[in-house]
């Protein structure tokens, strides 16, 4: 199978017949041969008994329910795990993502990328609550993730199979899947796509989410670049915090001698203290965590490696 379209759905009744007859239509144009999988998200609505009845006229219809709402990752993370297309494309259900750029998507997909991301150049949403702090979020996502892209919320998206299989989720991360492709060594390509102001329902984001976005990238940059050597993080800051010591310790010796002040009247002796005593501990703690590690991945048998092709193996 060519695609695989995966569209979290969560309340969203009004959009859904619009949508998939769209989605139909471009796909009968392009020729690809594709599934879609609809994530109903604990609708309280009468999306689920709509995806129901789209799947009992055609077979090329999935739904997956969920018994609440879990949020748009967990949405997603469960299309992924059902897809059997070549590329997945996710998109949204709120009728602002256009199925007529999806061919564009797979064309650049097949150009060498990995990953396809669109960009909403001309966003169709409120000025000061949506497209400002998004903004602000994909400029500071760029900026510690060293990934450059214009628009990380942007959910319609190209993947090629074998990348987003082995990619776990949590959070609000879904956006945060071409860092961590490129990180994993895959090829990141950027597209503008179109974008269309809602017609039917409500936005179910606030400014709120760009905080959570920010803590939830921290969390993805301590799990890919710092996870298998905690040793860095914990042994960088013991040995720190030891420099501090010895540092601190020179500077009470020559205030004992040449400054005139005694040990007692200065908190320098304390400083010595507590400095050698938080780098000793913090080494300790990086060695407990590198043990822990290993026992992770021994006890499971996980690998500390993805393999993209073998030949003749």
């Amino acid at each position: 199978m060519d695609l695989s379209i995966i569209i979290p759905v969560y309340n969203e009744a009004d959009n859904i017949p619009l949508l998939y007859d769209k989605i139909s239509t471009e796909m009968s144009l392009a020729g690809f041969s594709y599934e879609i999988i609809f994530i109903n998200d604990g609708s309280t609505d009468n999306s689920e008994s709509i995806l129901s009845n789209l799947s009992l006229a055609n077979n090329r219809v999935k739904v997956i329910s969920f018994v609440r709402n879990f949020g748009q990752t967990a949405a997603m993370m469960a299309g992924f795990d059902s897809a059997i297309g070549e590329i997945i494309i996710s998109m949204d259900a709120d009728l602002q993502n256009n199925p007529a750029d999806i061919p564009e998507l797979v064309a650049e997909i097949n150009k060498g990328y990995d990953v396809c991301s669109g960009w909403r150049k001309n966003r169709q949403d409120s000025a000061f609550w949506r497209v400002f702090p998004s903004r602000v979020a994909n400029w500071l996502i760029s900026f510690i993730s060293g990934v450059r892209l214009h628009d990380y919320g942007c959910t319609l998206k190209a993947y090629r199979r074998h990348i987003i299989k082995g990619v776990r989720l949590y959070g609000e991360m879904h956006r945060f899947i071409p860092i961590y492709a490129q990180w994993e060594g895959a090829r990141i390509s950027e597209i503008p796509v179109s974008h269309a102001p809602r017609i039917h329902g409500k936005s179910k984001y606030g400014i709120e989410r760009t905080f959570k976005v920010i803590l939830d990238l921290l969390v993805l940059m301590f799990f890919v670049v710092i996870f298998n050597k905690p040793i860095y993080i914990f042994g960088g800051f013991g040995i720190t915090n030891m420099f501090m010591s010895f540092a601190t310790f020179f500077v009470m010796v020559y205030y004992k001698f040449w400054g005139g002040k005694s040990f007692i009247e200065t908190p320098l002796p304390l400083l010595v203290v507590l400095f050698f005593l938080m780098g000793f501990i913090s080494i300790l703690m990086g060695f407990i965590a590198e043990i822990l590690m290993r026992t992770y991945y021994e006890s499971q048998n996980k690998s500390v490696y993805l393999i993209k092709k073998t030949w003749n193996i």
